[in-house]
């Protein structure tokens, strides 16, 4: 059996869900070196 026959629908929306809600977090309170127009975590159009 693979190991993708046990990955339901609903555990795809929720991860989905969390790595929205994480990256909406980071881009929020990380400070804006990690995640700036020249960061090292994620590059955004971020102005502070």
């Amino acid at each position: 059996m693979s190991i993708f026959a046990d990955i339901t629908f609903f555990e795809v929306c929720m991860t989905l869900l969390t790595v929205g809600l994480v990256e909406r977090a980071l881009l929020a309170y990380a400070p804006i070196e990690m995640v700036g127009p020249d960061g090292w975590l994620i590059k955004s159009d971020i102005e502070e």
